[in-house]
């Protein structure tokens, strides 16, 4: 299992902020490195966000060397398209990035998005109200985080792929081609989604670099744009991007009114689940949850403002209502199952203390008793995000009890007075002598 999180250990100055805003506890720093437990990582980016030292990166391909051997294929997120002020709209985009020789994927991207909504609302009408709500799979870090925190709500997770792969699927199918394609991803998330896919044996893609790189390059360059190639009509995919863009989309395919729930930010995902998993909100349909702030144009991988980029996408006139031909069309790629998932998404728990169920047994009351003598402030001094993420760690034999700043102090503090008492005593022979 990989991950898109790069560590350049030179610039980490042990400042902990990385782990403290880790939503899963899946960071330690320990002996001035930072160490990224795999199977914890749900690549939210938040950790990136904190560092101010440039310790943490993105992993993603070169972009240079991509560029190099033309033609290139892109395959682009919405938020790609809402990060220019002169030229946003996704033909002007298109055309520019056709000056570079490379060709962006557009005519799939309409159909990828409406089959995704057209399929989850299918899923979301067949499904019986003790089932509902539903979960959006759209954003790979938020399928992540109920794999690792939340997994009794996997049930109720919609089994649609993602629309992006649905893009490059539909792409190879009618074009017949085998060329390499290139995701443009405006966060870690995706990046991971093509490397680690989730619920797939494999993406269509070949390649991914950020949202970020290819905008500023593009930027940079000041490419002359004639506007000759039309603007497509259809724009309801990019309002993917945004906050409740996808539960509209999602409505307007559906046969019934929908209740719809729409949050973003790690903060108000989290609190989202965990009143769906205490059963609070019932009467509600789908839940749309982006890890990022305001959608996926709050990425870490961007180049825009996110509130600029609001600015444009809210502004974008969006004809909701899908034409006779295109609910044809989605009906047609529905029936045929463009939409299913190739394989169920399971769990994500934390590797066994031990492979021997006994010894399992006895490490985790061991655990809980180094736990007890902790003192329970999770001030994250000993690069651990809590006191319990330590005794773990100690009973695994990654740590000491003294690498507790408070146990450091008191074991100092034991060794001085039995210092100063054994100053204090005179061997036996000698003891009554004037």
């Amino acid at each position: 299992m990989s991950h898109s999180v790069k560590v350049f250990e030179a610039a980490c100055k042990g400042c902990v902020n990385c782990l403290k805003s880790c939503p899963t506890e899946a960071i330690r720093v320990v002996n001035g490195s930072i160490r990224i437990l795999p199977e914890l990582c749900i690549d939210c980016g938040e950790c990136l966000r904190t560092c101010g030292k440039k310790a943490l990166g993105l992993e993603e391909d070169d972009w240079e060397l991509i560029r190099s051997h033309p033609p290139a294929v892109l395959a682009a997120d919405p938020t790609f398209f809402a990060q220019f002020s002169a030229y946003w709209h996704p033909s002007m985009v298109q055309e520019a990035l056709k000056a570079w020789g490379m060709e962006l994927i557009m005519d799939q991207a309409a159909t990828a998005f409406d089959l995704s909504a057209y399929a989850v609302a299918r899923a979301l009408e067949m499904s019986p109200r003790q089932h509902l709500p539903l979960i959006s799979t759209y954003c790979p870090s938020v399928v992540r985080l109920i794999q690792v925190r939340f997994p009794e709500l996997l049930g109720r997770l919609v089994p649609v792929d993602n629309p992006l792969n649905m893009l490059g699927d539909l792409w190879q199918r009618e074009t017949g081609r085998e060329d390499p394609i290139t995701l443009l991803s405006p966060c870690p998330s995706k990046i991971t989604m093509v490397r680690t896919p989730i619920c797939r044996t494999s993406t269509p893609f070949d390649h991914v670099v950020s949202v970020r790189r290819v905008t500023r390059q593009l930027l940079a360059a000041g490419p002359q744009i004639a506007e000759t190639l039309p603007d497509p009509s259809n724009r309801r995919w990019l309002k993917w991007s945004l906050r409740g863009g996808e539960s509209r989309h999602v409505r307007a395919f559906s046969k019934r009114n929908l209740t719809t729930l729409a949050v973003s930010g790690l903060r108000n995902t989290l609190d989202l689940l965990q009143d769906l998993e205490l059963g609070r909100l019932a009467g509600v349909d789908f839940v749309e949850c982006r890890i990022c702030d305001l959608g996926c144009i709050g990425g870490i991988a961007t180049a825009e403002s996110r509130f600029l980029a609001s600015l444009r996408l809210q502004a974008l006139e969006t004809p909701w209502e899908p034409t006779p031909e295109e609910l044809e069309t989605a009906k047609t790629l529905y029936e045929e199952d463009r939409w299913i998932l190739d394989r169920p998404i399971l769990p994500r728990p934390r590797l066994p203390l031990s492979d021997n169920l006994s010894e399992a047994m006895s490490k985790l009351k061991e655990m809980k008793a180094i736990h007890a003598e902790l003192p329970h402030i999770d001030c994250g001094s000993c690069g651990r995000p809590s006191c319990k993420a330590m005794a773990e760690d100690i009973v695994r034999g990654e740590g000491e009890i003294t690498d507790c700043i408070f146990k450091l102090r008191e074991e100092i503090g034991d060794l001085a007075t039995r210092i100063v008492s054994l100053s204090k005593s005179v061997p036996h022979t000698i003891k009554g002598r004037s």
